[in-house]
C-alpha cells in the first residue's frame, strides 16, 4: 500500500486543470486500431486542439473585428458623400397686408435635391488614431497567439499525464503478475512441505495487496484520458489512447537548456510592449487635440417650385457652394491638459507593471530550469538503480526458489525495483512538464511552427 500511496500522491500533485469541451471534427489523427480505439500522438492532439478550440476561434474572430475597426478608422480620410431630397407643400400660404390688399407669398409645392461632400484636410489627431488602430490589430494577433500557447500547454501536460498513468499501470501490473507467479511457486512448495504456512499466507497477502494497485492505476488512466478528451472536445464515451510511452521522450532530455533567453518571445511581455506603444501613441493623440483642424465641404443643390404638381412643367434651378472650416482650440477648461496628464500616468504605470512582470517571469523561468536539471539528475540516478534493482530482485527470487532466501528478501527487492521504475517515470514526466512550462514562457512552441507551415 505504500507504493500505491506514493504514486497517487505524486500523481495528484501534478494534475492539470481541465478546460471547457471543444470539437474536433476536422482534425487529422493517427488511424484507429483494430479494436476501434482512436490512437493519438502528441502532434495529433495539438492539431485537434488548435483547429477546434473555441478559445482559439474567438481570438481569431477578435482579430477580424479589429481589422474592420481599422478599416473604419482609415475611412475617415476619404470624402464623405451624401445625397438628400425633400418635398414641401404649403397647406396655407403666409399672407401679408399691403396697401389694403392681402397678398399670399410662396409657392405651393417646393422640391429640393442635392449632393454634399465633406473631407478633413488637416487633422493631426485623426492621423495619430490611424496608427493606434493598427497597433490594436497587432495586439489582437498577439493575444490570439497567447491563447494558442495556453492551449498547447494544457494539451501537452494532459497527454504526458496519460503516459505517466500508463507507465505506472505497467509497473503495478508486473508487480501483481510477479506476485501471482511467486505465489504459485510457494503454493507448490507448501504442498510438499518445503515452506512454512507463514510463507504461504504471506504470498497470498502479497497478491491481495498488489491487485488494488492495478485497479487504481487503471482508473487513473481512465481519468487522465477523460481529461484529455475534454480538452479536445471529444465525447467521453469515445475510446481513445495515447501513442507511445514516456520513454519515447528520453531523447529530448538534455542538460543544455537555455534559460537566459527564455523570454525573448514571451507573449505576455510582447503584449506589454504593444500596449506601451499604444499608450505612447494615445499620448500623442491627446497632444494633437491642441492643434488646429481644417475641413472642406462641397454642396450642389437643385430646387423646383410650382403650383400644380405637374412634374413635367417643373423648372429646376441649381446652386453650388464650397466652404472651408478652420477650428483652432483655445480653451477647454483644462480638459485637454487633464487628458494628457492621465495618459502620462497610464504609460508610467504600464512600464512599471511590465518590469515587475518580467522579474516574475524570469524567476519562474529559472525555477523551471532548475527543476529540469534536478529532474535530469533524478532520471539518471533512477536509470542506474533500475538495472541493479532488477538484478537484485531476480537473485532474491532464485534464492527463495532454492530455499536459501526468504520472502522478506523478495518483497524488499520487489519494492526497490518498483520504486526505481516509478522514480524514473516520474523524473521523465516532471522534466517534460517543466519543459512545457518553460516553452510557454519562451513563446517558442508548436503554434509558431504550425503557423509557419
Amino acid at each position: 500500500m505504500k507504493l500505491k500511496n506514493l504514486f497517487f500522491t505524486l500523481f495528484a500533485l501534478v494534475c492539470v486543470t481541465s478546460v471547457p469541451v471543444m470539437a474536433q471534427e476536422n482534425a487529422e489523427v493517427t488511424p484507429a486500431s483494430q479494436s476501434g480505439t482512436l490512437v493519438l500522438t502528441l502532434d495529433d492532439a495539438l492539431k485537434i486542439a488548435l483547429s477546434e478550440s473555441p478559445t482559439v476561434k474567438i481570438a481569431d474572430q477578435t482579430i477580424e473585428a479589429k481589422k474592420y475597426a481599422k478599416k473604419g478608422t482609415y475611412a475617415a480620410l476619404w470624402p464623405e458623400i451624401s445625397a438628400s431630397a425633400s418635398y414641401q407643400r404649403y397647406i396655407a400660404k403666409p399672407s401679408f397686408h399691403i396697401m389694403g390688399q392681402t397678398v399670399k407669398m410662396g409657392t405651393t409645392n417646393t422640391m429640393m435635391g442635392g449632393f454634399s461632400a465633406a473631407m478633413p484636410f488637416i487633422n493631426a489627431q485623426l492621423w495619430k488614431s490611424l496608427k493606434l488602430s493598427g497597433m490594436d490589430v497587432e495586439l489582437a494577433v498577439e493575444q490570439a497567439r497567447s491563447s494558442r500557447i495556453d492551449m498547447i500547454e494544457q494539451v501537452s501536460k494532459a497527454f504526458f499525464q496519460v503516459l505517466l498513468a500508463k507507465d505506472s499501470y505497467e509497473v503495478y501490473k508486473r508487480v501483481y503478475d510477479n506476485a501471482v507467479e511467486n505465489h504459485k511457486v510457494v503454493e507448490k512448495r507448501y504442498s510438499v512441505g518445503q515452506v512454512s504456512e507463514y510463507d504461504f499466507i504471506q504470498s497470498q497477502v502479497r497478491v491481495a495487496n498488489a491487485e488494488p494497485n492495478v485497479f487504481d492505476a487503471e482508473n487513473t488512466i481512465a481519468l487522465a484520458l477523460w481529461q484529455l478528451k475534454a480538452l479536445l472536445g471529444m465525447d467521453l464515451d469515445i475510446a481513445v489512447d495515447c501513442a507511445g510511452a514516456l520513454a519515447d521522450f528520453e531523447s529530448s532530455m538534455s542538460a543544455q537548456i537555455n534559460a537566459q533567453n527564455s523570454l525573448v518571445n514571451n507573449s505576455t511581455l510582447k503584449q506589454f510592449d504593444i500596449q506601451e506603444r499604444m499608450l505612447t501613441q494615445s499620448l500623442k493623440m491627446q497632444r494633437a487635440a491642441n492643434l488646429p483642424t481644417l475641413a472642406g465641404t462641397i454642396n450642389y443643390q437643385w430646387t423646383a417650385m410650382d403650383e400644380t404638381m405637374k412634374i413635367s412643367q417643373f423648372k429646376w434651378m441649381g446652386s453650388s457652394t464650397a466652404a472651408f472650416s478652420l477650428n483652432v482650440p483655445i480653451f477647454s477648461g483644462g480638459k485637454r491638459r487633464a487628458a494628457i496628464n492621465q495618459a502620462k500616468i497610464d504609460l508610467t504605470k504600464l512600464q512599471m507593471q511590465r518590469e515587475d512582470t518580467e522579474r516574475q517571469l524570469r524567476t519562474a523561468a529559472m525555477s523551471y530550469y532548475s527543476s529540469m536539471q534536478t529532474n535530469l539528475k533524478q532520471y539518471h540516478a533512477a536509470s542506474q538503480t533500475i538495472s541493479q534493482a532488477k538484478r537484485g530482485y531476480d537473485i532474491a527470487v532464485k534464492r527463495y526458489e532454492v530455499g536459501s532466501g526468504t520472502l522478506v528478501e523478495v518483497d524488499n527487492s520487489q519494492l526497490a525495483y518498483t520504486q526505481a521504475e516509478l522514480s524514473r517515470s516520474s523524473a521523465i514526466y516532471n522534466y517534460l512538464i517543466n519543459q512545457v512550462s518553460l516553452e510557454k514562457l519562451s513563446g517558442d512552441t508548436y503554434s509558431n511552427n504550425s503557423e509557419e507551415n
